[in-house]
């Protein structure tokens, strides 16, 4: 029995001591999301609560971290200020338990209707250029409180303008304190890794504003935090309205990144994530957060990356990190009214500014030129028309995206690899491939359906008019659905293949393109003789008939009887 507890205990030390860590680095991170959002600091002490425990019983992931994040707080940061115009504290309190509220729902019906693949609409280059969208919003947001100034929001361009201008006006205490906050972070970040670095900075920060004064001398601070449990706070019916289009994107948004973080950290050895789990997970996290007044939550990939990094292995170390949470509520609030805006919105700055990785534009860039213009579109259309704006545009370039590379299908000649049984390609990579005297072997790949239909077609009347074969043979092994519109496509390829005075034959095709070849009447057109179980035997039967063939007047192989 005493083997049994030793062992226990030492499976359960790892989760204990990870979110003892994780709470030193997620709480203060959470706090400043708050006030991203424009809401009180306490809101992310709510945040990191809850909702962290309620996803740590639900959620498939053993490692996601779910609290507040950098993304979704610019984007209630603006769904607020839409709806509460005049900051009143209050009010916001109430807007925002209604917002998260609604994202909860959103995230619930989702799982409902089983839509766990919408968190695949929006690719990943387009997710990097939304991101680094936000990493550049959130760090100019936060830019006014390292000075010491105040700045009237209308937009990114004209805000940055605006900063310059007042950048004279700053306070040079207020800079000094921001300034060091940078250097304890950045610092302890380079040397040590993954350390309770946020901690230091807000430890610090409050002990220097308790000790010099510096709310008394100009250095603006957090101010007056509640003590005790949150009280309950119920969503306003009368914003639903208001604030639904806005909690759908957040919904969407939250799910995403809490999809990428939790496969991006898993290990091989853990369960699967589930998507329609995890809406379900989150969904109740939010729901159930919105009644102590939480802010929306997901799971973010910088947080998770900690706490993985901590040795995590279970979400008992979540429920560790949300005891902390609920420590420093009980008991310390009033600590945290000395903290200083400049310490906060450093914080919140750095990590942050994590968003923006440049390396993977140029990965991108590397692979795919279109793509990462899509990246660049993505990034602008955050910085110009706004977060929610811009989330909206991001799934409309995603879906551009999607539609654009469906429908610019390729059909590619196919010739034999020398010496080998190896069909392929043909490239100017592989010079000696053999092709056959007046066979034309092609091959589309991907979904045939009516918006890239036309486009097929006229690939293989260009390529039939160029080689001029007496056979075209098309190759449907890697193509794995065909739609109507294409069906009619194939029936026209055939009718004019035979105009121009070639055979057209079709090979490789799977079951159920096959059953839609039937029901259009072109397989019964066609006959058993041109139709072929793979290309290898559509060849076979071609060199059968047509090889050693003398040839007509025009130069056309004459087929064997």
């Amino acid at each position: 029995m005493s083997q049994l507890s030793n062992l226990e205990n030492s499976a359960f030390r790892p989760d204990v001591i990870a979110g003892f860590t994780a709470a030193a680095v997620i709480l203060p991170k959470a706090m400043g999301y708050a006030a991203v959002a424009g809401l009180p600091v306490a809101v992310g002490l709510y945040t990191a609560f809850l909702p962290m425990i309620i996803y740590s019983l639900l959620g498939t992931s053993r490692v996601l971290s779910v609290s507040s994040t950098a993304t979704l707080a610019i984007l209630a940061a603006t769904q607020l200020g839409l709806t509460v115009p005049d900051a009143d504290p209050g009010k916001l309190v109430t807007a925002a338990a209604t917002l998260t509220a609604l994202t909860g729902a959103f995230l619930i019906l989702g799982a409902v209707l089983r839509l766990g693949f919408v968190a695949s609409l929006i690719s990943s280059p387009v997710l990097t250029g939304f991101k680094a969208g936000i990493g550049f919003v959130i760090v100019l947001d936060q830019a006014p409180k390292l000075f010491g100034i105040h700045i009237e929001k209308h937009g990114f361009f004209s805000d940055l303008l605006s900063l310059a201008q007042h950048a004279p006006e700053a306070s040079l205490l207020t800079v000094a304190v921001a300034a060091a906050t940078l250097i304890v972070l950045v610092g302890m970040d380079r040397l040590w890794p993954h350390s309770p670095a946020p901690l230091v900075a807000v430890g610090g920060g409050i002990a220097v504003s308790w000790f010099f004064g510096l709310g008394a001398r100009g250095v603006g601070t957090v101010g007056l935090i509640p003590q005790g449990f949150p009280a309950i706070t119920l969503p306003d019916l009368h914003l639903v309205a208001q604030l639904a289009p806005g909690a759908i994107g957040i919904a969407l948004m939250s799910f995403t990144e809490s999809i990428a973080a939790g496969r991006a950290f898993a290990d091989p050895s853990e369960p699967p994530i589930k998507p329609n789990r995890e809406l379900l997970a989150t969904g109740a996290a939010n729901l159930c957060g919105a009644l102590l007044g939480a802010m929306p939550a997901g799971g973010g990939t910088s947080q998770t990356a900690v706490v993985r990094s901590l040795g995590k292995r279970t979400q008992k170390s979540a429920l560790v990190t949300a005891g902390v949470a609920l420590a420093i509520m009980l008991f310390l609030a009033p600590l945290l009214g000395l903290l200083p805006h400049a310490t906060l919105a450093a914080v919140v700055i750095v990590y942050s500014i994590t968003l923006i990785q440049p390396a993977e534009f140029l990965a991108i860039r590397n692979v795919r030129r279109m793509e990462f213009r899509w990246a660049i579109v993505a990034f602008f259309g955050v910085l110009v028309f706004g977060t929610l704006e811009g989330i909206v545009g991001t799934i409309i370039v995603s879906l551009i995206c999607l539609i654009n590379q469906s429908v610019h299908i390729k059909v590619y000649v196919i010739g034999r690899k020398y010496g080998e049984d190896v069909l392929r390609p043909i490239s100017p990579e592989h010079p000696d491939d053999e092709t056959f005297e007046g066979l034309l072997v092609l091959r589309p790949e991907g979904s045939l359906y009516f918006a890239n239909a036309q486009h097929v077609l006229d690939q293989i009347k260009a390529l039939v008019v160029k080689h001029q074969p007496q056979v075209v043979t098309l190759d449907m092994s890697r193509v794995i659905d065909i739609e109507y519109s294409a069906l009619q496509m194939l029936i026209e390829g055939e009718r004019r293949t035979s105009t121009q005075g070639a055979v057209f034959w079709l090979a490789g095709l799977n079951p159920g393109v096959l059953e839609g070849v039937r029901a259009a009447g072109l397989a019964e057109q066609m006959g058993g003789e041109r139709m072929f179980r793979n290309q290898r035997a559509a060849i076979a039967h071609y060199q059968s008939r047509y090889q050693s063939c003398p040839k007509s007047e025009s130069g056309r192989l004459i087929p064997k009887d």
